[in-house]
């Protein structure tokens, strides 16, 4: 077991998804994987592992922010000896050239944040996904009828900030939308030579304050949740 995953050896599968949310993990392994197991829940972040469609796959969170992704998505990676980890999260929309509900599969995720600068020496401040698993998503979504968008991301160590602006990265790298773990995620997988790729739905708009609703949250979700399984099927 790793510092931060309780897992055994050989309890956690080669494919990963990740949300955010351990209750959104959980869900995901209560009502689409077939004998679903906890295997680790240290610090109330909780992995599961079991089949979808016959194929192992492990669903867990990754906690909030790239310290947190930056340190389960390292790991998996070398610990558990994980190849591709799928992050599957919402985003806030900077404007109306995004719709609630619309699904995003990201291909390179913008940051202000060093967190791969001072972690391994990228200089950059825009990083590709890694990896064909990005490319696999895409393939996945026109045989599924899904509508995905192929989209830079801004990825943001800050949710509340003074200015209401449109931050300048984000306009730089023409990002129609806002999340806080696909940046340092794709470090993680570059450094190490592994494959990563983010989907997201868009769950509000900033600055109209338009939002999902607790009660359309399931129904927003699915369609991203089955993506990722559908793509992670493709890639074990």
């Amino acid at each position: 077991m790793s510092i931060h995953i309780s897992a055994k050896k050989g309890e956690i599968a080669k494919v990963v998804l990740q949300p955010g949310d351990p209750l959104r993990a959980k869900y995901i392994a209560e009502n689409f994987l077939e004998n679903a197991k906890l295997v680790s829940q240290t610090r109330g972040i909780f992995y599961y592992t079991g089949t979808y469609k016959g194929k192992e796959i492990t669903v867990g969170a990754s906690g909030m922010g790239f310290p947190s992704i930056g340190i389960y998505s390292f790991e998996l990676f070398t610990e558990y000896e994980v190849e591709t980890i799928i992050r599957i999260g919402t985003c806030g929309g900077y404007s109306n050239d995004v719709k609630l509900f619309d699904l995003l599969n990201v291909e390179n995720a913008a940051s202000e944040s060093t967190y791969a600068k001072f972690a391994w020496g990228f200089e950059d401040d825009i990083l590709p996904h890694q990896g064909n698993i990005y490319h696999v998503i895409n393939e996945t979504a026109e045989q599924l009828g899904l509508k995905t968008r192929a989209t830079n991301i801004h990825s943001s160590d800050i949710f509340y900030r003074k200015d209401p602006a449109i931050p300048e990265i984000a306009t730089k790298y023409s990002c129609p939308a806002v999340e806080m773990e696909a940046f340092g995620l794709f470090a993680n997988a570059k450094q190490l030579g592994k494959n990563a790729a983010t989907i997201l739905t868009v769950s509000d708009i900033i600055p109209t304050q338009e939002q999902i609703s607790s009660d359309e949250r399931e129904r927003a979700l699915k369609p991203m949740i089955e993506l990722a399984l559908e793509s992670a099927l493709k890639v074990i």
